[in-house]
C-alpha cells in the first residue's frame, strides 16, 4: 500500500511521466523494430503518470486511480 500511495503523489506521477519519456527517447534514438517496442512501452509510464494511475495497485491491493488513494 505504501508504494501506491507514494505513486500517487506528485513525485510518484513525475517519476513515472520522466521514466515513460526517457524510454520514448531510448527507443527513438535506438531506432529499428527493437526501438519502436521501446517507445510504445515507454507510453505505458507515461501515460499512468499523466492519468493519474497506478498500474501495479491492484497486485498490491490498492485503489487503481491516485485520487482514491489520497482520500480526493
Amino acid at each position: 500500500m505504501k508504494l501506491a500511495t507514494w505513486m500517487a503523489t506528485a513525485t510518484g506521477r513525475g517519476l513515472r511521466m520522466l521514466a515513460g519519456l526517457v524510454l520514448i527517447g531510448v527507443g527513438l534514438a535506438v531506432g529499428g523494430v527493437a526501438g519502436v517496442v521501446v517507445a510504445i512501452i515507454g507510453l505505458v509510464p507515461l501515460l499512468a503518470g499523466v492519468t493519474n494511475v497506478c498500474l501495479v495497485a491492484p497486485v498490491v491491493r490498492a485503489p487503481f486511480r491516485g485520487s482514491r488513494v489520497r482520500g480526493a
